[in-house]
């Protein structure tokens, strides 16, 4: 497939390339810092940022899209069907 962007610099302020199934764990860290975090079914979410503490986003309404660089989602979250993007 062509990509006319493929030899770009990607920008955090450029779409997702790439995505994965979040499996939310206490121990396992994502298996790759995510640029946002969908949530297909509402909740809250818990999760571990990059660089920072613990967080929790209290609820977070079905389609939401969370533009944050997170390395864990926490299994005390509620929120579910969630997808990461990078």
């Amino acid at each position: 497939m062509n990509d006319i962007y493929g030899d770009s610099a990607q920008s955090l302020l450029a779409p997702a390339s790439g995505a994965y199934t979040v499996v939310p764990s206490d121990t396992v860290s994502l298996p790759q810092v995510s640029r946002a975090i969908y949530v297909g079914a509402a909740g809250n979410v818990t999760l571990e940022m990059l660089w920072g503490p613990t967080v929790t986003f209290s609820n977070v309404a079905a389609g939401s899209i969370l533009p944050v660089r997170a390395r864990k989602v926490l299994t005390s979250s509620t929120a579910s069907f969630m997808v990461g993007l990078y």
